[in-house]
């Protein structure tokens, strides 16, 4: 079963799908990891050099093969804030992984970004409207909701091993 984490910037997918991943004993995979290196470059660089687009379109590529790599396999797959908006992206995730959302609210998230958002594309002017734009996507992707505001990582990694047991 491939486990995907998803949910807005700064709600702890990749500390937690590590903490999740090392208890379970099976791989951690990063997409932004994987894109950074298929590209040969960082996302921030991707975006500058590219654009968006072409972002999107390396993401869509490469979440479609590791979901078909890891398909009968045991792994754990933090994805992008955005990925959810990938076309089709949603109804991949919900259909072929155990997708779950790590639910925070805004003011959560601000907060374990330290008020700022350092070189994270799209991260300055409208993260709010972002935030309240992809949580219909983040909805319809998962199928198991957590909210995290209060809670520390290792409590939310708890709560998803228990929920795949």
């Amino acid at each position: 079963m491939l486990i995907t984490l998803t949910g807005y910037m700064g709600c702890g997918k990749s500390t937690v799908g590590s903490l999740v991943a090392d208890a379970l004993g099976c791989p951690f995979l990063d997409l932004d990891a994987l894109i950074e290196k298929k590209a040969g470059k960082t996302i921030p660089q991707i975006f500058a050099a590219d654009g968006e687009a072409a972002f999107r379109q390396l993401e869509k590529k490469l979440l479609e093969e590791t979901v078909k790599k890891h398909a009968g396999g045991t792994a754990v797959l933090a994805l992008g804030g955005g990925t959810v908006t990938v076309p089709g992206a949603p109804a991949l995730l919900h259909e072929k992984t155990l997708c779950i959302w790590l639910r925070a609210t805004l003011e959560t998230l601000l907060s374990r970004l330290d008020g700022g958002t350092g070189n994270r594309p799209l991260s300055g002017e409208g993260f709010a409207e972002r935030l309240t734009a992809r949580e219909p996507l983040y909805e319809q992707a998962a199928r198991i909701v957590l909210d995290t505001d209060g809670c520390t990582p290792e409590e939310i990694a708890d709560e998803i091993i228990i929920s795949c047991l």
